[in-house]
């Protein structure tokens, strides 16, 4: 079956985490049909395929939630618990291998709730107004709004099949609460932490290396192309709350064969700018860690090779030359956000 991928020009908000991945514990708590396709196939971090004469009791299999067609009034919907409550930036409704199929429109609405999932009490907000679909595409949308969401009510008219939804913000955490005496990893995806910028990312994206637990394969890291040039690769991420950080540990988890021979990390506590002057600032940063010799197929921790910065906010983890990371953690305690520490 053909397949008509994403234009190459992402949208700038796929650099944010993706909410709603399965990863991050995202997962639907009510649907009103999935009769062809379970609901949950939405939020994996895969791409979408195709299996061609694969059929089960139901019908032809999709990688997607797929509903029934409808014979009486109304619409399909699914309510959403997202794995970390956030803030979102942008949308992905992907129709990949949908195309008799797919639903001519749909909407997203979404509601935060403290504790909990949503009631009949609960306020509902729609974020995104209904808007058209076609088949086997991905329908990119810029979400301005600055609330954080705990959970999403997708609607789909009047019904059809979606590869997956993708839905790209900055989680949100209430801070006040942390124990500033209390270690935390504060690069962790679930903590707000989120890769910036990256040299390269061939073969797997850099957000992988801030998700929760260790990674399943090496599809589930980082990793660049084979360097033909001189230099090294390196990755930017902005910890989800400025800290100190008293414990690195790089993971190589399953790179074997690409692992990097050795990597280094500089900090800095940056004050205000965009993404893209954090790249060029990030060259002149203070050394956190110097270069340290990295092994394949295993975690490595480092404490006493730390240099003291005090509070920092971002970090670049330089590889040399190239290669694989499955995992990046940063342990640390937090810093008043209002530092009055300058940019180094």
């Amino acid at each position: 079956m053909t397949h008509t991928a994403k234009d190459s020009q992402s949208a700038s908000f796929e650099k944010y985490v993706n909410l709603a991945d399965a990863r991050l514990g995202t997962q639907s708590i009510y649907v009103t049909d999935d009769w062809f396709a379970e609901v949950n196939r939405m939020f994996q971090p895969g791409e979408a395929v195709w299996k061609e004469g694969v059929f089960d009791d139901n019908g032809k299999w999709m990688d997607g939630w797929e509903s029934r067609r409808k014979r009486s009034e109304g619409y399909d919907y699914s309510i959403i618990r997202l794995g970390v409550a956030g803030t979102i930036k942008g949308l992905d409704i992907d129709t990949s291998f949908f195309t008799g199929n797919y639903p001519p429109s749909a909407s997203l609405e979404a509601c935060y709730c403290r504790d909990g999932d949503p009631t009949d009490s609960s306020e509902w907000h729609e974020i995104l107004p209904a808007v058209s679909l076609s088949g086997d595409s991905h329908h990119l949308h810029t979400i301005d709004d600055q609330r954080p969401w705990t959970h999403l009510r997708f609607n789909i008219f009047p019904d059809g099949g979606v590869a997956r939804l993708r839905v790209y913000g900055i989680p949100y955490r209430d801070w006040s609460t942390q124990d500033s005496s209390e270690q935390i990893d504060l690069a962790a995806a679930l903590n707000g932490g989120r890769a910036l910028a990256c040299s390269d990312e061939h073969f797997g994206r850099m957000s992988n290396i801030l998700n929760p637990d260790r990674g399943e394969n090496m599809g589930d890291g980082w990793e660049t192309a084979r360097r033909r040039t001189p230099g090294n690769d390196w990755v930017i991420v902005a910890l989800g709350h400025p800290g100190e950080i008293n414990k690195v540990v790089v993971d190589t988890l399953h790179f074997k064969g690409n692992y990097p021979d050795t990597c280094s990390i500089q900090a800095a506590y940056v004050k205000g700018g965009t993404d893209e002057q954090i790249e060029t600032q990030s060259l002149f940063w203070s050394e956190l860690l110097p270069p340290q010799k990295l092994e394949m197929h295993q975690e490595h921790d480092f404490a006493e090779q730390l240099n003291k910065l005090g509070p920092i906010t971002h970090v670049r983890l330089n590889i040399f030359p190239d290669g694989g990371v499955s995992r990046l953690r940063l342990f640390g305690t937090v810093s008043p956000a209002d530092s009055d520490k300058s940019s180094r």
